[in-house]
This record gives C-alpha cells, sequence and structure tokens, in this order.
C-alpha cells in the first residue's frame, strides 16, 4: 500500500487547489490566482495528523480491510502529451500548454476523458515546475524526471518526462513530452523517449506511428523483451528492443545518482531518517537529479513503503507544502532554498555538485540511529561497488545491503504472530519481538522503529496473510539457515576441543596410574 497522506482528502477541502500527493491531480479550474488557500496548508496537516493518529490507534482493535487486488498491466502507457511553452498576450511571461496528445482525447470513452482533463492540468505543472518565468534559449540539455500522480482513491499513475529544445534555429523555449503510464521502470521510459527524440527531431508526424505500435506492444514480464518495429524515412524499418529488469522491484531505481551526489556515510544518515519518517527536503537544481534520488532512497526501505507525502519535484506554487508537520520526501529545486531553511525538525540535503556543506539543517542524532555494528557491515557491502558497474550490477549491491540490514534487525517477525489459524488473523507481539532482538544493541532502533507507520501497515499485511512467501521471506530463509549451519560448525569445533582435552586427560591419568603401581618401570 502507498499513501501520500493529505492527497487523499486535499480535492475536497481545496478544490480548486492542486492535490499535493507524489505529484498531484487538479479537481477544478485554476488560475493564479486560486493559489491563496496554499497558506492554509499547515493547519489541514495538522488535522489530518491527528485524525491519523486516532485512526491508527482505533485499527489496532480491528483487523484492516484486504486492500483491492492491483490491476495487471498489459499495456506500455495511456497516453502520451507534449507540453510547449506559449507567451502570455501583453505580458512576458510564458506559461505551459498541451500542443499535442496521442491518443486524442476525443477517442476516449466520456467518463475516462473527464477524469484525464482533470490530470492534464497537473501535468502541466510538473512538466515545468518552476512557473512562468522562461526566455527564449539557444542552447538547453535535454533531462529526463518522472513524478507521480496520486488519485482521490490512491491509485498512482506515473509520469514520465523529457524536456529538450525542439529542432530550430535562434532562441526558442523548450518543450517536453510526457508519458502517464501505470508501469513504474524509468530505465525503460528513458529509452523510449530517445526514440522520441529522435523522430521529434524529423517531425512531429513521426510520433505517432512509433508510439502507436509501441501501445498496441504487450507489456513483457519482468526479464522479457519485447521488439517495436517503426519506420523512419531514409533509415528504413528499425527494430528497437525493450528489456524489463529480471529485478522488477527496482526497475523504477538507478543508484548511480544519489551514490554520486552522497557518499557512503551521508546516505546512510539520509536512510537512518527516512526510517524514522522524518521530514527530509532534497535540493538540486537539476530535475533529473531530485527525482532520481528521492526514487533511490524510498527504494532503499524494501520491503517496506514510504506511506507518507512523496513529491519528488514541487512545483514553484506548491512550495507551501514544506510547512506540512507530517513526514514527508520532497524534491525541491536549489533556487528555492530560502522558502524552505527558516523551517525546523528535519533534513534538508544538498545535492549540488560541490556544495559547501550536504546537511544545510538536521536533526543531529542522525549517525546514531542505526546500530553501531551494523552501520559498520553496511560501509563494508557499499563499498563492494565498482566505479564501472553497470546500472544493474549497482541495484543488486545497494539493494542486497540494505535489504541484509532488515533481516538482521526485524527478520525474525514471523515468530511473533501468535493465533493465525483458518481465517483468523494473528496478533503481533511487539514485546516478544523487540526482546528477541539478535543483537542487545539493535532493541533500541527496533522499538522506535515498529512505531513506523511503514512497519505498522507491513505487518498488518503479515497478521493477515501470515504465509506469505516474497523475495524478503527467502533472504530471512537463507540468513537463518546460515545461523544454523554456523551455530553446528561452532557446536563442532566444540566438540572436537573437548575430545582432544579428553583424550589428553585420559593420558595424563594411565600414566599417573602406571607410576603409581610403578608398572611403567618393569
Amino acid at each position: 500500500m502507498v499513501l501520500c497522506l493529505p492527497a487523499a482528502r486535499f480535492a475536497k477541502l481545496f478544490p480548486h487547489t492542486p492535490v499535493a500527493g507524489d505529484g498531484a491531480k487538479m479537481s477544478n479550474e485554476v488560475d493564479a490566482g486560486d493559489y491563496g488557500p496554499m497558506k492554509r496548508l499547515s493547519t489541514m496537516f495538522s488535522t489530518l495528523q491527528d485524525k491519523f493518529h486516532r485512526d491508527r490507534s482505533d485499527r489496532d482493535l480491528t483487523l484492516p480491510q484486504p486492500t483491492a487486488p492491483a490491476l495487471a498491466v498489459t499495456s506500455f502507457f495511456e497516453y502520451l502529451v507534449v507540453v510547449s511553452l506559449g507567451k502570455k498576450r501583453g505580458q512576458g511571461t510564458y506559461e505551459p500548454q498541451i500542443t499535442y496528445q496521442f491518443p486524442k482525447l476525443a477517442n476516449m470513452e466520456l467518463s475516462q476523458r473527464e477524469e484525464e482533463e482533470k490530470s492534464l492540468k497537473a501535468i502541466l505543472l510538473f512538466c515545468f515546475p518552476e512557473g512562468v518565468n522562461w526566455a527564449p534559449l539557444t542552447e538547453y540539455p535535454s533531462e529526463t524526471f518522472s513524478f507521480v500522480l496520486t488519485e482521490v482513491d490512491g491509485s498512482r499513475k506515473n509520469g514520465y518526462c523529457r524536456r529538450l529544445l525542439p529542432h530550430g534555429k535562434g532562441a526558442r523555449a523548450p518543450e517536453a513530452y510526457c508519458i502517464i503510464s501505470r508501469v513504474a521502470c524509468f530505465g525503460l521510459f528513458s529509452k523510449i523517449f530517445d526514440e522520441v527524440e529522435k523522430r521529434r527531431q524529423i517531425s512531429m508526424a513521426m510520433i505517432y506511428p512509433f508510439m502507436q505500435s509501441l501501445r498496441e506492444a504487450p507489456f513483457p514480464a519482468p526479464g522479457n523483451t519485447v521488439k517495436i518495429k517503426s519506420f523512419i524515412p531514409e533509415s528504413g524499418t528499425e527494430i528497437i528492443s525493450l528489456t524489463r529488469p529480471l529485478d522488477s522491484w527496482l526497475e523504477h531505481v538507478d543508484f548511480r545518482t544519489l551514490f554520486h551526489c552522497l557518499t557512503n556515510e551521508e546516505v546512510l544518515k539520509v536512510f537512518a531518517s527516512t526510517v524514522l519518517e522524518r521530514r527530509i527536503i532534497f535540493m538540486a537544481e537539476e530535475l533529473s537529479t531530485l527525482s532520481q534520488v528521492l526514487h533511490a532512497v524510498a527504494a532503499l526501505l524494501y520491503p517496506f513503503t514510504w506511506q507518507h507525502t512523496f513529491i519528488s519535484i514541487v512545483p514553484s506554487v506548491l512550495i507551501d507544502v514544506v510547512m506540512a508537520p507530517t513526514p514527508y520526501l520532497l524534491g525541491v529545486q536549489r533556487s528555492k532554498l530560502d522558502d524552505v531553511t527558516d523551517q525546523s525538525d528535519m533534513l534538508i540535503v544538498d545535492l549540488t555538485e560541490g556544495a559547501e556543506r550536504t546537511f544545510i539543517t538536521c536533526i543531529g542524532d542522525e549517525s546514531t540511529i542505526l546500530p553501531e555494528k551494523l552501520q559498520e557491515e553496511l560501509l563494508q557491502a557499499l563499498c563492494c561497488r565498482r566505479d564501472n558497474s553497470t546500472s544493474e550490477e549497482l541495484n543488486k549491491v545497494v539493494s542486497e545491503a540494505f535489504l541484509s540490514f532488515f533481516v538482521k534487525t526485524v527478520g525474525h517477525f514471523s515468530s511473533h504472530v501468535k493465533g493465525s489459524s483458518g481465517r483468523q488473523p494473528g496478533v503481533f507481539q511487539k514485546k516478544s519481538f523487540c526482546k528477541a532482538s539478535e543483537h542487545k544493541a539493535s532493541q533500541h532502533f527496533v522499538k522506535r522503529f515498529i512505531q513506523t507507520q511503514m512497519f505498522d501497515i507491513f505487518i498488518q499485511e503479515v497478521e493477515r496473510r501470515p504465509t506469505q512467501e516474497g523475495f524478503f521471506h527467502k533472504k530471512i530463509a537463507e540468513y537463518q539457515e546460515s545461523k544454523k549451519k554456523e551455530k553446528a560448525m561452532r557446536g563442532e569445533r566444540a566438540c572436537g576441543v573437548n575430545v582432544g582435552i579428553f583424550r589428553q586427560n585420559e593420558q595424563l591419568i594411565c600414566h599417573m596410574l602406571l607410576k603409581t603401581t610403578g608398572i611403567d618401570q618393569q
């Protein structure tokens, strides 16, 4: 379950304001004068936080209702839009506007069309989050980033965006290509954008046949490849291979940017703050840096899921979201630094290369949250990264390091879910679970971690379905088996030592008896 806490009710409280939850959905027509209600954001978050804690207390007494099963993804995307910057009449400012869409709204069913019209307004905000302060450019390096649109019912759509300078001469405004999909696979869509950009340089009309072929192609299973045929003038028919990563839970993640911006020790401080569900803001000027780092940090939590507000790129009109008192992960462009530094009790991370200090503000205990021994093990594991490793190799090293941390700290949870039989839910025994921590030094961390919403949601699912099997459970079983073998080997070594001592003593006793009786002198 992934829930951006304020998002589900935001539209009802502020019907003319964008919903703020990892990406946003516009519920009504919005213009520049409608953002006044954002100033009431802090009060709204406080109200929601109080209700959340009341709901959570009540929930401990009842079995959580099972969530609706996720619909199987059968296609790559829902639609593609091109967002251009148009100059306002009589003003020197620009505003984003949709100049191309595939498939067109007219081809959609009425209910779907109405829903998508609302989402399209939000897309404009996230394709150009900087606002209206743009000027024509002669050079602009293309960049790819992502965001998530959270619907009122909690369902999510991924937005993949590439901004570039259209082909032409002279100064011109950048444009953005945005693909909306139920699929979370950043690397796959980056390759798709390469093909879209190549065709855009020839003609906008060349995009349509490629996207039509892609839309008709089945979405591949993890580890599988789908091939798309596409015709380009002067080049002929091309076959484009799109391969989905084998580890599907990492297909939206690339850890390279995270470890390029931060040292291993700094990553552990960020991880420690994230695990305790604190307020964290990441700052960078490049939108691609922000989106990649935030998604990477969230992936470090696997098998747990960030349950609070997550906005990888905060549009300028939503900057007041930093005032929210509830936990969040936010990506803010560095030009907005003055709008966030007056906040306290949070971690602000500067991802800018050559920054004077990485942590602009911090609480101060970040280096002591994780157990010391496990911190050392994490650092040793992260040092196994190779500079020339592929994205897949890096993902494997990093994900296994942090997964091992959770295996060792909370991997014994299943032994402390009691009373589960048939249709009756189990009950998690918190006290016995904490006391059973493998190392006494881990108990303090575990006691704090089990108070988080991410652990609460995780353990509710375990109570409801205690016989789950997955990658995390597999790693727990492997670790427990290795501990049994290690214990057995220690027992064998101890037994061997005892046998050796016994034999030495036996020889000594025999020698003394022989000497006493005088037999050894004959």
